[in-house]
C-alpha cells in the first residue's frame, strides 16, 4: 500500500487511484441482480474505490457479492452500513434489533442481567456484520437528543442525557472493536439539538461552546477514550465555533476532534448527497483539508476524484492533508480482517433464533408507562375502540389492530364516538431522511386531542409507535405508553402489557416537554 503514501510522486493514473481510496461508494444491495450495475461495481473496485456503503438487499446475494468484491480489490474495501437497528434493518434475513432509545429505556445501567442483555444485543450485531462481511458499521448514535421536533436523530439517540449517552456508545464501542469490527460514532460535534433535518438543509446549532462541552461532546469524548475506530463528522453549522459547516471546519474536526479530544483515527464525512452542502462548491477538497479522512456517498465518485485532482493542481487541496488521510485509511485497513478468516465469535453461530429472541427481550422490557391518572386496568376486546393515526404505512402493521377488532383510522370521515368505550389511539411514526419531522401534523394532534375529550369514553389511551416526544401532547389521556418504533415486535410486546402478561419495565430515557 505505499502508493497510498507516496501518490504524489505518481502519474495522474496513480494519483486518481490513491484518491480513489478515500471514497465510500454506495452500494445499492437490491440492484446487484443487474448485470450492468454489477459491473459499474465491479468498474470502480478497479479503479482503487475504498470501500462501499451499503443499502439493502438479500443476505443469499450480498454476502457472496463482497467476498467478490474483496477477492478483486487490491487494497482491502471498507464494508460499511447504517445498521444502528442490527444487520436486518438494511439486509433481509439478518435480526432486526430495537432503535438505540429503545434499548436505553430497556436497559438499567445498574442491573448486571440488564447490561449482559445489552453487552449479547451488540455481539449478536457485531456476529452478523462479521457474517455478511460488513466491516464497518456506522453505529453507534452518539447524538444527546435535546430537542423534542429533532426531525433525524430522535430515537435513533439512546437519550437526552450525555451520562447516559456516553455509557451505552462505551458498551457498544468496546463490544464492536473487541471483535475486530470498525465501529463509528457519529454525529460530531453532535446532531441532537436541531430541528432541521440536513439531508434538507444545513442545520445551524445556535449554542455556545460552553453548552456543548457540557453536553454534545461528552459522548465523543468517552467514545475516544474506549477506543472508536472512526467518527462521523456532521453537515452542520455551529456559529460559537465556526462560519463554516463542521464537515468542512478544520477548527472543529482538526483543532477540536484531532488535537484537543486526541482522536487519531478516521474521520468520514457524512454522506455528501445531503442537500445541506449543495450550495458549497469543492467539497471534497475542503472536507480534507479540514481533516476528513473518508468521503462518503458522493453522487459521483468518478467526478470526486477528477474534482480531488484538479485541486491538487491548482493548490487548492493541501498535500499534506490528503497524505495524512492516506496514511490512516492504510493503518485501518491493515486490521480488516479476511472474510475467509472470521473471529471466533462467529464459530457459536451468525445468525439464528437466539438473535431474534435477544431482540424480542429488549423490545418487552422498553414499553414504558409514560403517564396514568387511573390504575391499571386490562382492555377488552369487546368494548375497545382502536383508533390508529400518524403514517398510514404502517396502519394495521401491528397485531393491536387483529386483537381490538373494532378499529378505525383517524382519517376516515366517519363520525367517532366511543361512549362507555376504552378508547386506544396508536399514533405510527418513523425516523427518515428528507422527511424533515419526527412527529404528526398539527391538525392531527388537534384531532386526536378532541377525541379523547369529546368521544365519551370510560378509559383513553395513548401510544406512540415512534417518538415518545408526541406524548406531551396527549396529557388529556389516562394513560401514555411510549413503544419507540412502529414495528410488529413493538406491537406484540405493547399487546402483551396491555393484556397484563408483561409488565411495563421501560424508563422513559428522554424529558418530555
Amino acid at each position: 500500500m505505499c502508493f497510498l503514501i507516496n501518490f504524489l510522486t505518481m502519474q495522474t493514473a496513480g494519483q486518481h487511484k490513491a484518491l480513489f481510496q478515500l471514497i465510500v461508494n454506495r452500494l445499492d444491495g437490491y440492484s446487484i441482480s443487474s448485470a450492468s450495475y454489477r459491473r459499474e461495481i465491479v468498474d470502480l473496485v478497479k479503479k482503487g474505490i475504498g470501500g462501499f456503503i451499503i443499502f439493502g438487499g438479500i443476505k443469499e446475494e450480498i454476502k457472496p457479492f463482497i467476498m467478490e468484491l474483496q477477492e478483486l480489490a487490491e487494497q482491502r474495501l471498507f464494508i460499511a452500513s447504517d445498521i444502528e437497528r442490527g444487520v436486518g434493518q438494511q439486509i433481509k434475513g439478518s435480526t432486526h434489533f430495537p432503535c438505540q432509545m429503545a434499548m436505553a429505556a430497556a436497559i438499567n445501567m445498574e442491573l448486571a442481567g440488564d447490561v449482559a442483555l445489552y453487552k449479547s444485543a451488540i455481539t449478536a450485531i457485531a456476529k452478523e456484520s462479521l457474517d455478511l462481511g460488513i466491516n464497518m458499521p456506522l453505529t453507534p448514535v452518539l447524538d444527546v437528543n435535546k430537542n423534542p421536533f429533532n426531525p433525524i436523530i430522535c430515537t435513533r439517540a439512546f437519550s437526552g442525557d450525555p451520562a447516559a449517552v456516553a455509557w451505552f456508545g462505551r458498551i457498544y464501542i468496546e463490544t464492536m472493536e473487541a471483535a475486530g469490527l470498525i465501529s463509528c460514532a457519529k454525529h460530531f460535534p453532535g446532531h441532537g439539538d436541531t430541528e432541521t433535518d440536513s439531508h434538507i438543509a444545513l442545520p445551524v446549532i445556535g449554542k455556545t461552546e460552553a453548552q456543548l462541552r457540557e453536553s454534545d461532546f461528552v459522548p465523543f469524548a468517552e467514545a475516544i477514550k474506549s477506543g472508536v475506530s472512526s467518527i462521523m463528522a456532521a453537515h452542520l453549522a455551529i456559529p460559537a465555533i465556526d462560519g463554516v459547516p463542521a464537515s468542512l471546519s478544520k477548527k472543529i474536526l482538526t483543532g477540536l476532534l484531532r488535537n484537543e479530544l486526541s482522536f487519531d483515527g478516521l474521520i468520514l464525512t457524512d454522506a455528501l448527497n445531503m442537500d445541506a452542502l449543495r450550495d458549497i462548491e469543492y467539497v471534497a477538497a475542503k472536507c480534507i483539508n479540514a481533516g476528513v479522512d473518508i468521503l462518503l456517498h458522493p453522487t459521483d465518485a468518478v467526478e470526486t476524484v477528477n474534482g480531488l485532482v484538479e485541486c491538487l493542481k491548482r493548490g487548492s487541496l493541501d498535500k499534506d492533508s490528503v497524505r495524512a488521510s492516506c496514511a490512516r485509511v492504510l493503518k485501518a485497513k491493515q486490521r480488516i480482517r479476511s472474510p475467509r478468516n472470521p473471529l471466533n465469535l462467529l464459530n457459536h453461530g451468525a445468525h439464528g433464533e437466539d438473535h431474534s429472541t435477544i431482540s424480542e427481550r429488549i423490545t418487552e422490557k422498553s414499553i414504558t408507562l409514560v403517564a396514568a391518572s387511573k390504575s391499571t386496568f386490562i382492555p377488552e376486546p369487546s368494548n375497545t375502540l382502536l383508533i390508529e393515526a400518524g403514517e398510514p404505512k404502517f396502519h394495521g402493521s401491528t397485531c393491536l389492530s387483529q386483537y381490538f377488532t373494532n378499529h378505525l383510522s383517524l382519517y376516515g370521515e366517519q363520525e367517532i364516538s366511543a361512549k362507555g368505550l376504552t378508547l386506544l389511539v396508536a399514533i405510527y411514526t418513523n425516523i427518515s431522511a428528507w422527511k424533515g419531522s419526527s412527529g404528526i401534523p398539527q391538525s392531527d394532534v388537534d384531532a386526536i386531542r378532541a377525541l379523547l375529550l369529546r368521544a365519551g369514553a370510560a378509559h383513553t389511551v395513548v401510544i406512540s409507535f415512534g417518538s415518545p416526544y408526541l406524548l406531551s401532547q396527549f396529557k388529556e389521556a389516562d394513560f401514555l405508553i411510549a413503544a419507540y418504533e412502529a414495528s410488529k415486535q413493538a406491537g406484540a410486546a405493547v399487546l402483551k402489557c396491555l393484556k397484563g402478561q408483561l409488565r411495563y419495565e421501560g424508563r422513559l430515557p428522554v424529558k418530555l416537554p
